[in-house]
């Protein structure tokens, strides 16, 4: 639920918190589902590790009447098709290649917004309800729930943001099948002689942000926007204390007549220790290119997939499609 979604958002670096105002709001900010005109849907998928794991999202969003709307999105992200050698050697220690069998191990995460226009003007607000699923094949598997809520507000051509995700904290029950757990609890002598821990936490976060769009000479258009993301535990951002980490991202978005855009971000600002103990600053460049025509818009971006891995950059494409286009 990290890594982020839409080709044309990662590559400006998820600075996206003020600026968002599609069907992937429910994943950025779902207060800006209100800026709906008519239904959405988006999809998109990435290769991750090599073609090893794998990264999908659909969404599709709505509007209820002039001062509310709605969506739903699912991601899913996992590897298939995993040896599980734990019966590879059989009762009489002899290797049997025929006792291999496949697994997989997902998770899944469905995401419920609401979003509505506030009394005051230029304020709106909104809520995502969310649904976790992880599963190790047989051998362990969890339900989680927890809740984000996000607020905008524009005036004269500024947009500022918050979002607050997992507010309440969010919890991950396990599930883990003690019979296939005991098959490699000898694997390696001493080790996994108990069962692990049962709850797991994601403590909450917040995002602050900030943009504008200035229109150049009618045909031309540039978008600025800034995020502020914050952790509530000492990380390696750049700014982190004992309370509060901070990673800043900037991002931006040159368009020509609503219909070509070529995007840049840089994020994930971290303090990176060398092999002689000294610390020197590391970040990640992010660089897209969009195509909008009749109600179809088709986003790249090579970026690092994970927020933050070493993984290789990955080539990431999305489609998002205003489906009130089409409508007779």
């Amino acid at each position: 639920m990290n890594i982020g979604v839409d080709a044309a958002a990662l590559g400006m670096a998820n600075a996206m918190t003020a600026s968002t105002s599609d069907v992937n709001s429910g994943y950025w900010n779902p207060a800006g589902l209100v800026h709906l005109e008519d239904h959405q849907m988006s999809l998109m998928h990435a290769n991750y590790f090599a073609n090893i794991a794998k990264y999908d999202y659909i969404a599709y969003a709505n509007t209820i009447d002039d001062d509310s709307a709605w969506g739903i999105s699912l991601i899913r992200f996992g590897v298939d098709d995993i040896l599980n050698t734990t019966e590879l050697i059989d009762s009489q220690g002899n290797i049997d290649y025929n006792r291999i069998s496949l697994f997989s191990t997902a998770d899944y995460g469905v995401t419920f917004s609401y979003a509505r226009k506030l009394q005051v003007p230029g304020f709106q607000y909104g809520v995502n309800a969310k649904v976790i699923r992880r599963v190790i094949g047989k051998f362990a598997s969890s339900w989680g729930f927890g809740f984000d809520a996000g607020l905008q507000f524009e005036k004269n051509d500024w947009k500022f943001g918050l979002m607050l995700r997992d507010i309440t904290t969010t919890y991950n029950v396990w599930s883990i099948d003690e019979a296939e757990y005991k098959k490699i609890a000898d694997a390696i002598p001493g080790q996994n002689q108990e069962l692990p821990e049962s709850t797991e936490i994601t403590a909450p976060k917040a995002q602050l942000g900030l943009s504008k769009k200035f229109i150049v000479r009618y045909d031309y258009s540039i978008l600025a926007a800034a995020n502020i993301n914050m952790q509530f535990a000492k990380t390696n951002d750049i700014l982190s204390t004992d309370f509060v980490s901070i990673d800043p991202a900037l991002g931006f978005e040159f368009g020509y007549t609503d219909l070509v855009f070529l995007r840049a971000g840089v994020g994930n600002f971290q303090n990176i220790q060398q092999i002689d103990n000294t610390e020197k600053v590391g970040f990640q460049p992010n660089i897209g290119l969009g195509f909008k025509y009749k109600g179809i818009q088709i986003d790249y971006a090579l970026t690092n997939l994970g927020n933050q891995s070493a993984a290789l950059y990955s080539n990431i494409f999305s489609v998002k499609v205003d489906l009130g286009f089409f409508r007779n």
